[in-house]
């Protein structure tokens, strides 16, 4: 993720509001990387747009997202 980031921005909204909405997705610890903040890390993932979210390791969504698409991130992860 990047701070300035539209896209980055309304994803967090929309991963919050849905761990909000839904108990079993507020049980999920989520890793929010600022890749500014540590590049080492998020240079270690294979991706080229934002945001870009990841589970187990294998690269689940990248780049605009809708609400929808976060969810089924999230689902993925339980």
């Amino acid at each position: 993720m990047l701070p300035n980031c539209p896209y980055c921005k309304q994803a967090l909204r929309w991963q919050q509001e849905l761990q909000q909405q839904y108990p079993e997705l507020a049980k999920l610890t989520i890793r929010n990387v600022d890749e500014a903040a540590e590049p080492v890390f998020a240079g270690g993932y294979g991706y080229y747009f934002v945001p870009c979210y990841f589970v187990g390791g294998v690269k689940m969504h990248e780049g605009a997202a809708t609400k929808e698409k976060i969810e089924a991130v999230l689902r993925s992860a339980l």
